[in-house]
């Protein structure tokens, strides 16, 4: 069993360590700019989070469906499936280039944006946007090769997909001399890049299940309506979790330019961390969808508990980590002192969270392999409510430490909520 986690999480948590480091490569460039420039990206970059954090369940519905089809070995479903999500996808990104304009201009407001970063911050959502095409299947095409029990090809996407971002950035930024406009051309080539190869991949490999394919088998009444149910409930759920850390970012905006950019920095250390982690997140998702698909109870409890361990392992890592070398990391995102200064008053935040946040990432893995879309959502929506009661009862008391206090028991209490269902209903939580 442990060698079955280690073979699809440490391509996940290659790749997945992968996804920040253009977060972190966009922040240290926007670093020699300055702290307006920072929060530009940072600000942008979430815009673009909570959009497609939003169509998550491309990903995760897909993923813990298709495992279960996987398991029941079951070639027309697993077909199937990968049709209705491909179809969603491209339903959505029209959706989302169709309205473009208000999607901005709301977004825009609600994070508080104004004056000279509302230039910045518009001129790298007008150019993004323009990639939700190519962001959304991929979502669609990840979600199926992990149900697939396969971490290879995921690995293989997320990684070009990073690296050609980070090289076009270089490009833009030192030799066309641009700022934000560089970042965000970067990221639409990168993921257009991806989606071909992600496409490669799907008719050299997989070319047996496109056989299958056809429009009747893809617009079945009842599997099309128990995945949009299940995905309706992931929807709520992600859409509660975007909330949460875009009203962490727009708190952060309201405290002025340069605590924004102390916060984007330091929420580079969660995505390190969450990131890492979620490699056992996404191996539990295929394993418990396999093994539930399979009604294997024994094999579905053991995956359980052998990912908590090797996931909070390397929470530990993390932690012992930030706690020897977090200020030094700091100076990979800026070489402006005053920010650097900033930001060490709230290190010790980032030492604790990972211990605080690793739990509910492994517990969304497990939801998601269960297909258990209802309590997933119930378990956001009580946690977000719990989450804004603790923010608004101390923000006045400590400034910008509460916010990163009010941030820490959220994703502490997500991880107390699944566990406590979990123990109720075990895995009747389907």
């Amino acid at each position: 069993m442990n060698k079955e986690i280690l073979r699809l999480a440490i391509p996940n948590i290659i790749s997945n360590i992968s996804i920040p480091l253009i977060a972190t490569v966009d922040t240290a460039l926007m670093g020699r700019f300055s702290a307006l420039h920072i929060g530009a990206v940072g600000v942008g970059a979430m815009i673009f989070n909570f959009i497609y954090w939003n169509f998550g369940f491309l990903r995760m519905g897909t993923t813990g469906m298709t495992a279960q089809a996987f398991g029941q070995k079951d070639k027309t479903r697993i077909t199937q499936l990968l049709g209705q999500a491909l179809v969603v996808a491209g339903i959505l990104a029209f959706i989302v280039l169709i309205l473009q304009k208000p999607l901005g201009d709301a977004s825009f407001y609600l994070m508080n944006i104004e004056g000279e970063q509302l230039t910045l911050v518009a001129k790298y959502f007008n150019i993004r946007i323009w990639a939700a095409p190519a962001t959304l299947a991929l979502y669609a095409l990840m979600g199926w090769f992990f149900g697939l029990q396969n971490a290879i090809i995921p690995l293989i996407l997320t990684v070009t997909i990073n690296l050609v971002n980070i090289l076009a950035n270089f490009f833009f930024i030192y030799y066309l001399e641009m700022d934000v406009e560089g970042v965000a051309w970067g990221t639409v080539i990168a993921q257009y890049t991806g989606l071909l190869l992600g496409l490669f991949f799907l008719f050299r490999r997989y070319s047996s299940y496109l056989k299958l394919l056809s429009n009747t088998t893809i617009l079945q009444i009842h599997a099309l309506k128990q995945f949009l149910s299940i995905n309706r409930d992931i929807f709520i759920r992600t859409l509660c979790l975007t909330f949460a850390f875009g009203f962490f970012y727009s708190q952060s905006a309201t405290q002025g330019a340069m605590i924004l950019a102390v916060n984007v920095i330091l929420l580079q250390y969660l995505n390190w961390m969450s990131y890492a982690v979620d490699g056992f997140a996404y191996a539990t998702e295929s394993l418990v969808g396999k093994y539930k698909g399979a009604n294997d109870e024994i094999k579905l409890n053991k995956t359980i508990r052998l990912n908590f361990i090797w996931g909070m392992g390397l929470a530990i890592l993390f932690s012992l980590v930030y706690a020897l070398f977090g200020e030094q990391f700091l100076y990979i995102f800026t070489d402006k002192s005053e920010v650097i200064a900033a930001s060490i008053p709230y290190l010790f935040w980032m030492i604790l969270l990972p211990i605080l946040a690793t739990p509910c990432y492994i517990w969304d893995g497990v939801y998601i392999g269960l297909t258990a879309s209802k309590a997933m959502r119930n378990s956001m929506l009580l946690a977000l409510g719990l989450y804004l009661m603790v923010h608004y009862s101390i923000i006045s008391l400590w400034g910008n430490h509460s916010l990163w206090g009010a941030l820490l028991f959220f994703l502490f209490l997500r991880g107390l909520i699944q566990w406590l269902l979990y123990l109720k209903y075990d895995n009747a939580l389907a």
